[in-house]
């Protein structure tokens, strides 16, 4: 069964970054598009950036061009560095493929 395992949140001080892992394991983790979602306490998931297998991103406005997505394929990881973070960024982060084996997901606190 595929294993997704987001690590890397924390608590953060507005204005601080943080960079998002998520370790996939039994998947051929090369071949397969992945993205992140976001969400926000009582709000549904969002969908924020997708990075294609060749490495193509595609971000959501919301996000800014604070975030930026990327992949180590030889690590089986998808990392997630989010900059000048804000407390309405206090959110859980999921990392997905297209199966959408979610893991636990990543919390992380923006505090003022």
């Amino acid at each position: 069964q595929v294993q997704l395992v987001e690590s890397g949140g924390g608590l953060v001080q507005a204005g601080g970054s943080l960079r998002l892992s998520c370790l996939a394991s039994r998947m051929i983790f090369a071949i397969y598009d992945m993205v992140w979602y976001r969400q926000a306490p009582g709000e549904q998931r969002e969908l924020v950036a997708s990075i294609t297998s060749g490495g193509r991103t595609n971000y959501a406005d919301s996000v800014n061009g604070r975030f930026s997505i990327s992949r180590d394929n030889a690590k089986n990881t998808l990392y997630r560095q989010k900059n000048t973070l804000k407390p309405v960024d206090t959110t859980l982060c999921y990392c997905d493929d297209p199966s959408h084996d979610w893991g636990q997901g990543a919390q992380i606190t923006v505090s003022y």
